[in-house]
């Protein structure tokens, strides 16, 4: 994947950074990724930070959570989880 990362959900909004890695299918029988991505950001004061998110992430499911294992710059000692929700496009 080699993505770009907005402001909003729209891509016609600002580009704040991109988002690269990798992602494969986990399970035979759910819809469910193995995913690594660096979020590089490039605007204001995030400008060379990036965070690194590597885990497991079951597509489906609504309040999902994905471990952050490191972050550069800004977020360089910061380890979290990244929460997220299901969304149509």
């Amino acid at each position: 994947m080699n993505n770009t990362l907005t402001e909003g959900q729209k891509a016609s909004t600002k580009m704040v950074g991109k988002a690269q890695g990798m992602y494969a299918f986990e399970a035979k029988n759910e819809e469910t990724l193995l995913m690594v991505v660096n979020y590089e950001f490039n605007e204001r004061e995030f400008n060379g930070s990036s965070i690194s998110m590597l885990g497991r992430n079951p597509v489906m499911v609504d309040g999902r959570e994905m471990p952050i294992v490191k972050g550069s710059g800004r977020f360089s000692i910061n380890v979290d989880v990244y929460k997220t929700t299901a969304m149509s496009m």
